[in-house]
C-alpha cells in the first residue's frame, strides 16, 4: 500500500493506492491538519508514505507529526532533472514547484502525446510537455479568487466580485469575473496553439478547473488530481 499526500498552498490531499488502483482519497485544511491521524487507524501500515509539499517547512512538519508511526517509510518528492520519463528543462530543475513537476509526471503517465498541463488552484499554473518528455516550460498567474481579490483591495471603486461570465458583461461584478476567467483560457489556450498543429491533449486539474473547462475551445482532459498521480510513478519507481 502507497499513501500519496500533496501538501498545497490551500489543502493537504491524500490518496491511498494498492498497486493497482486508488482505495480512497480525501482532503483537509492546512487548519485540520490533526484529521490526518484518522489514516494512521483507518489503514494498515504502508509499503511508502510520500509527500509533495508546497506549503512551507512548517507545513510539512505538522505532517510528519500527524503521522509519526509512520515515518520510517516517509519520501519527500523533489524536482530533478529526470525521472519518470520527463525531463526537465528549467533552468535550475530543482527550483521547479514540486508540485507542477508531480503534475508533469503525472501527465507523462496518463498521455504520451505532447499536452499542456494546467493546475488551477490558489495559482494556476500552464506547462508544456512536448511528445518526448521533455517540459518545456510554463506560466504562473494568480488563480480566479486572486485575481478578483486583487482588484478589490488595491482599487478604490471595485467591489470582491461575485458575478457570472458572459459574453458581454454588462455589471461590474461580471466584468470582473469574465476577466478573470477570460485572462486564463487566454494563457491557456495561447500555450495550445504555440505546440503547433500536432496531436496533443489540455490536462486541466485543480480546484478550479471546473470553472475553466467550460469556457475553452480546445481538446481538454479533466484529471482529478494531477500531483497525486505523479506522487504514486515516483513511489512506484523509487
Amino acid at each position: 500500500m502507497i499513501v500519496c499526500i500533496d501538501s498545497g498552498n490551500s489543502r493537504i490531499k491524500w490518496g491511498v493506492h494498492d498497486g493497482a488502483q486508488w482505495l480512497a482519497q480525501g482532503a483537509v485544511a492546512h487548519a485540520d491538519v490533526e484529521q490526518l491521524r484518522q489514516l494512521l487507524s483507518g489503514w494498515p501500515q504502508p509499503e511508502k508514505v510520500i509527500l509533495a509539499n508546497v506549503a512551507g517547512a512548517e507545513a510539512g512538519t505538522r505532517i510528519r507529526d500527524q503521522l509519526a508511526p509512520w515515518l520510517p517509510v516517509f519520501l519527500e518528492a523533489r524536482s530533478e532533472a529526470a525521472r519518470c520519463g520527463v525531463t526537465n528543462l528549467y533552468c535550475q530543475p530543482g527550483q521547479l514547484g514540486v508540485d507542477r513537476w508531480c503534475a508533469l509526471l503525472g501527465a507523462r503517465g496518463l498521455s504520451r502525446t505532447a499536452a499542456i498541463v494546467v493546475m488551477a488552484g490558489t495559482a494556476t499554473t500552464i506547462d508544456t510537455l512536448d511528445a518526448d518528455g521533455n517540459f518545456l516550460g510554463g506560466m504562473i498567474l494568480p488563480g480566479g479568487e486572486l485575481m478578483r481579490r486583487a482588484l478589490a483591495a488595491d482599487t478604490a471603486a471595485l467591489p470582491f466580485a461575485e458575478g457570472r461570465h458572459t459574453d458581454y458583461p454588462r455589471c461590474t461584478d461580471d466584468a470582473i469575473v469574465t476577466g478573470t476567467i477570460e485572462a486564463q483560457v487566454g494563457a491557456i489556450e495561447r500555450a495550445w496553439r504555440r505546440l503547433g498543429n500536432i496531436d496533443k491533449v489540455c490536462l486541466l486539474s485543480g480546484g478550479n478547473a471546473a470553472s475553466l473547462a467550460p469556457h475553452l475551445s480546445i481538446r481538454w482532459r479533466s484529471v482529478g488530481n494531477l500531483p497525486m498521480e505523479g506522487l504514486l510513478r515516483l513511489a512506484l519507481e523509487a
